[in-house]
């Protein structure tokens, strides 16, 4: 049987715009994923790199936090959107990123922005695709919030009457402002981090802290 310290670790990054930017800082940690990483046609999910300890695999960004929290993978590069979102306390986050930099608010339509009190409300129905982390964002204000779970099309939910709010992610504006909507108030600002498993950092803190050590070298590098 295979010794458990000789098992590769396994880094999980996004799918997306944030692997884009990632590649940089993966390639300054000497980093390199085979090939087919590269290749949009391919098919597989999990790559060799040339590590011969390090395997990569590659996931929608929610899932990140899900494969890392439960040993499907020991490190991952995760928004701290979702971070809080699953509040997985078998994850920690060691590190900022830098990158993805965006952040989580709420937003309704213009046109009743003006005649609405965010100090009034009592009771709200939301959509978002983040409803734990909505919930108790409002909770702690004492106002009573209904989520409606969305995973995209987020800024149409109002003018289809299924909730006058949305929590969204928001960088530049420009979705909200196509679709007649304005951001009025800010739940908190978001970028990409490094996290790791808390069992596998007890047994194989070796590798692991020299992991985290590279990707902060990394990061210190690319902002000096």
């Amino acid at each position: 049987m295979e010794n458990k310290k000789q098992q590769k670790l396994i880094l999980a990054v996004p799918k997306g715009r944030i692997l884009e930017e990632l590649m940089p800082l993966l390639n300054s940690c000497d980093i390199i994923p085979e090939d087919d990483f590269s290749n949009d046609k391919s098919r597989k999910l999990r790559f060799t790199t040339n590590h011969d300890g390090l395997d990569i695999i590659r996931v929608r960004a929610f899932d990140v936090a899900t494969f890392v929290a439960y040993g499907g993978a020991h490190l991952g590069v995760v928004g701290s959107d979702a971070i809080e979102e699953f509040n997985y306390s078998q994850i920690y986050a060691p590190l900022d990123l830098g990158l993805g930099k965006c952040r989580l608010s709420v937003a309704m339509p213009t046109q009743d922005a003006e005649n609405d009190d965010p100090t009034k409300w009592s009771h709200i129905r939301v959509a978002t695709k983040y409803p734990s982390l909505t919930a108790r964002y409002f909770a702690q204000r004492g106002v009573q919030t209904e989520c409606i779970k969305l995973n995209g099309a987020m800024e149409i939910a109002p003018a289809l009457g299924l909730a006058k709010y949305i929590v969204d992610l928001i960088s530049t504006g420009s979705t909200l402002k196509a679709n007649k909507m304005v951001e009025i108030e800010k739940i908190l600002d978001v970028s990409s981090r490094l996290i790791v498993n808390r069992s596998i950092q007890k047994t194989r803190s070796q590798e692991i802290n020299s992991w985290i050590e590279a990707f902060r070298n990394a990061v210190n590098k690319d902002t000096d």
